[in-house]
C-alpha cells in the first residue's frame, strides 16, 4: 500500500539529488547544502497546516534527531556526487540507507525473505568492486567513502522518522528541518577562509539548481513518511531507495558522464540490489 506513495518520493529524491549535486560542482558543498534545507523549511512551513497531525515532545524529539541524521548524510552526499562518479556515489548511499532500516526491522524480530538476502548479498559486491573501481585515484576512493558515510545519516533518518507518532502528521518534518539548518547555518557563519559575500554570490550562480533541490527534497521528505504510515518501514525505505535510477540516469543525459567497466559492474549491481530489496520488501 505504500509503493504507490514511495516511487513518486523517489523520483523526488533522484531529481533532488542530481540538482543538489550538479549545484555543489559549482558552489561550496556547505553552503549548497543550508541553502537547499532553507529553501525546503519555506516550503514545509505552509504544508504542515494542511495535513492533519498533533505537535507533541516524541514528535519533535524524534523529528530533530531525524533531521540531524538527514543534514549529515547530505552533507556527505552532496560532497560526493562533487567529487565521485555520481553513477557510483548514489547507487551505493541507497543501499546503505535501505539495508540500515532493514536491519533495524530484523532486530526488531522481522526475518528477510530469500530475495531480500540476495539483495544485500548483490549490495556487498557492489561496495568492494566500487572500492576496487576507485583505487587509482584518492578523489575517486573519497567519492566512494563519502557515498557510504552518506547512506548511513540517510539510514538514521529513516528509522527515526518512522520511529514518530502516527497521529503527528508533517511536525516531525518541521522540527528536523528546522534543526538541520540551524545547525548548518552555524557553520556556513562560522568564522572561517572566504566570505559570507562570496558564499551568496555562489548562491545565485547556482540558484534555480538549489531551489529545484529543496523543493524536490521537501516534497520526497513528506512522500518518504507519508508512505511508512501506510505501510511498513523496510518496503518505504527501499522503494524510495530507487532513486540512484534517476540520479544515474540524468547524470548519463545532462553531464554524459561514463563510468569504468568496474565502476559501471558496480553502479549496476548497486541498482539491481536496490530493486531486489524493494521486490524482496
Amino acid at each position: 500500500m505504500s509503493v504507490p506513495v514511495a516511487l513518486p518520493a523517489a523520483l523526488a529524491y533522484g531529481i533532488a539529488d542530481f540538482a543538489g549535486g550538479l549545484a555543489a560542482r559549482r558552489t561550496s558543498v556547505l553552503t549548497v547544502t543550508v541553502t537547499v534545507q532553507l529553501i525546503g523549511l519555506l516550503t514545509l512551513a505552509p504544508a504542515v497546516l494542511l495535513v492533519p497531525g498533533t505537535s507533541s515532545v516524541a514528535a519533535l524529539g524524534l523529528g530533530a534527531m531525524a533531521g540531524i541524521g538527514g543534514a549529515g548524510g547530505l552533507l556527505l552526499y552532496l560532497r560526493g556526487l562533487a567529487v565521485g562518479p555520481m553513477g557510483v556515489v548514489a547507487p551505493l548511499s541507497a543501499v546503505v540507507g535501505a539495508g540500515l532500516p532493514l536491519l533495524t526491522g530484523m532486530l526488531a524480530g522481522e526475518r528477510p525473505g530469500p530475495v531480500t538476502l540476495l539483495a544485500l548479498v548483490v549490495a556487498l559486491a557492489a561496495i568492494l568492486l566500487a572500492g576496487a573501481g576507485s583505487t587509482r585515484g584518492s578523489v575517486g576512493r573519497s567519492g566512494v567513502l563519502l557515498g557510504l558515510a552518506a547512506g548511513v545519516g540517510f539510514g538514521l533518518f529513516f528509522v527515526a522518522l518512522d520511529a514518530t507518532p502516527a497521529d503527528s502528521g508533517l511536525w516531525p518534518l518541521l522540527a528536523g528541518r528546522l534543526t538541520s539548518t540551524f545547525l548548518l547555518a552555524a557553520l556556513v557563519l562560522a568564522p572561517r577562509g572566504g566570505g559570507l559575500t562570496d558564499r551568496l554570490r555562489g548562491v545565485r550562480r547556482s540558484g534555480t539548481l538549489i531551489a529545484l533541490s529543496g523543493v524536490f527534497d521537501t516534497a520526497a521528505n513528506v512522500g518518504f513518511l507519508l508512505a511508512t504510515r501506510l505501510g511498513d518501514l523496510g518496503v518505504s525505505a527501499v522503494v524510495v531507495s530507487l532513486y540512484p535510477v534517476v540520479v544515474v540516469l540524468l547524470a548519463r543525459l545532462v553531464l554524459r558522464e561514463r563510468l569504468t567497466a568496474v565502476q559501471l559492474t558496480s553502479a549496476g549491481l548497486a541498482l539491481g540490489a536496490s530493486a531486489l530489496l524493494a521486490a524482496g520488501g
